[in-house]
């Protein structure tokens, strides 16, 4: 089948992001001795400065990985909790049905410095200084901004100079967004993280010891006063009020990054594994429960998924996530274990016909009727774009396809057998205003919390938000063969479906599979404000197609034009011979894979 790109394969390493410069930076690590983890944490950062309108310094990250020679993948959880402030009375208080998508009051506690740090500690090679430097470089002496990102600053440009000056300063030099293609610079954060670096090599020599004391010199020294002070005066937010933030530098001293086991379900020969149920990384396991139910009527025709198979998909979308909205959240009792049993999915299989269903349809996995938010009870409402101030939420791809951005990705392999995967978001630079002595902003992942008492994603001091971050690894016969992710928020477990069934069902090689038609549904309740949906639509990429074919089966069509959806990147290793293989997007012409 026709390929955008091919596939790479070599021996030595493979890096596969949302951008060319960061790939390319965690190729330069790998070719300096470094390992999988060393060129992740470099790309994650590099990703921080030339994805701004995707995430930044302060955002979040979950990665799931697997060391070399180990067989049990874990997940490194860099997501932030809610503040002590943060309580469900205080945000009623203030006359809010819904957490604001954007300003002060959206923010968690940052979690993608310590979070990458950690990696780094326990499972990287390199000093701060050698994975640092190329993020530094470039906020330092500039790079080729991207022309989303001049077209989100023009977006925002309003709103930017008459609420958020703080962002106007570094966002509208001369008044105006900076052109597609200028050389854009950032100083202020290349002096915060050179203030960083400083901190920890006064700790001397020791690796460890240097980044123990960047870790401290975070969350308790400059960075945390500086976000404690900017969070005390009231901003714009997209509730159209001015608030001040609860976030504060106690809630950022308290709160480190930590380890756990990914969860993961079998199908086969393959295991997949995802973070667990504080994201949505089980639907995609729910999803292909369901579909085992299915197998012998999946099918790729040339590359292309015939309209059973979409159909199939997109109605087995429609019951995991509406569970997701039912049962998942930062709790201890998830009922993970029936959830992503045969038993279950047996069950929840029954309700999938020949025609596209238009309810919201959760499960009772512990025969107890499921709860919604109030808000989802009242019924769908249409999305919107943005609001008048231009205030965005989730900067993620509209519902006709059109991309306006979210989140960025990495896969990182080497020829030891460490495999990476990660999705780091958040802190994007419409989110909240720049704090000025730093050069970013926080985070608005609290938006994902609901104002609902009782509700596994209820907003709770110290509780991670249900996010949408959502990276994946893939074991075949018991051994790590596989990374994979997009961003995409409610779409990222979607996209990756497409991926993998173009990959498993169809023999796609990884190239193949990222170029194979992608499609979504968004049936269900959106993760960000406004929290919207429509019932029975699905966005399907033309080159599929099945459209007509889609309609006679009731679903609400959408026509995505022929590359728009995911943003899809793999890196994978056989474990028989030590190959190494990755592929990345080419839909916006923006991810890169790179490799020898």
């Amino acid at each position: 089948m026709f390929t955008t790109r091919p596939e790479l394969v070599g021996t030595h390493g493979m890096v596969a992001s949302t951008h060319w410069l960061a790939s390319s930076a965690g190729m330069a690590v790998l070719e300096d001795g470094g390992n999988a983890f060393d060129a992740a944490v470099a790309v994650g950062f590099v990703l921080q400065v030339v994805e701004p309108h995707l995430n930044g310094p302060g955002g979040e990250v979950p990665v799931v990985f697997a060391a070399a020679g180990e067989t049990t993948p874990r997940v490194l959880c860099g997501q932030g909790v809610a503040p002590a402030g943060a309580t469900i009375g205080h945000y009623r208080g203030l006359g809010l049905d819904l957490v604001p998508g954007s300003g002060l009051l959206a923010a968690t506690v940052p979690g993608a410095w310590d979070g990458w740090l950690t990696l780094l500690r326990d499972y990287g090679t390199k000093s701060l200084r050698d994975v640092l430097g190329y993020a530094i470089g470039y906020a330092r002496d500039g790079f080729p901004l991207l022309e989303r990102v001049s077209h989100t600053v023009a977006t925002v440009a309003d709103l930017f100079r008459d609420h958020w000056t703080t962002s106007a300063e570094l966002w509208l030099p001369g008044g105006a967004p900076p052109a597609a293609g200028a050389r854009f610079r950032n100083p202020r954060l290349a002096d915060t993280w050179e203030w960083l670096l400083a901190a920890a090599e006064a700790a001397g020599s020791d690796r460890e010891a240097q980044l123990e004391a960047a870790r401290r010199a975070w969350s308790q020294g400059f960075v945390a006063a500086q976000v404690d002070e900017f969070f005390r005066t009231a901003r714009r937010d997209d509730s159209g009020a001015d608030h001040a933030g609860v976030l504060t530098g106690e809630d950022m001293a308290s709160w480190e990054a930590t380890y756990e086991d990914a969860v993961s379900a079998d199908f086969g020969e393959w295991t997949v594994a995802k973070p667990g149920a504080w994201t949505q990384g089980p639907v995609l396991l729910q999803q292909l429960r369901l579909l085992e139910g299915f197998a012998d009527r999946l099918g790729y025709v040339d590359g292309v998924p015939t309209a059973d198979t979409v159909h199939l998909a997109v109605e087995s979308a429609k019951l995991a996530f509406a569970d997701r909205e039912a049962w998942y959240g930062d709790t201890g009792d998830v009922p993970l274990d029936v959830l992503l049993s045969r038993e279950y999915a047996d069950a929840r299989r029954a309700l999938v016909t020949d025609t596209a269903s238009y309810d919201l349809r959760p499960g009772s996995p512990l025969g107890v009727d499921p709860r919604l938010p109030a808000h989802v009870l009242r019924g769908p409402t249409r999305p919107v774009e943005k609001d008048s101030l231009g205030a965005l939420g989730e900067p993620t791809v509209g519902r006709t396809g059109t991309v306006r951005g979210d989140t960025v990705h990495v896969d990182v392999v080497d020829r030891w057998g460490n495999v990476v995967s990660a999705t780091p978001s958040g802190g994007w630079l419409q989110s909240s205003p720049t704090i000025p002595s730093l050069g970013f902003c926080l985070g608005s992942r609290a938006q994902m919390f609901w104002l609902d008492e009782g509700l596994p994603n209820s907003l709770a001091p110290g509780k991670r938000p249900r996010i949408t971050l959502s990276p994946s690894l893939a074991l075949r016969d018991g051994l790590p063969s596989l990374a994979f992710g997009t961003p995409g928020g409610d779409q990222q477990d979607q996209w990756q479906l497409g991926f993998w069934l173009a990959h498993t069902v169809g023999g796609m090689n990884l190239q193949e599979a990222i170029d194979s038609p992608m499609w979504h549904t968004n049936a269900f309740p959106g993760s960000f404000f406004p929290r919207s949906w429509t019932p029975g639509e699905v966005v399907v990429e033309s080159r599929f197609g099945g459209l007509d074919e889609l309609r006679e089966r009731g679903h609400s069509v959408v026509d995505a034009g022929p590359w728009t959806l995911g943003r899809m990147s793999a890196v994978a290793r056989d474990p028989r011979d030590g190959l190494l293989r990755a592929a990345a997007n080419a839909r916006g012409a923006q991810g890169y894979a790179v490799g020898r």
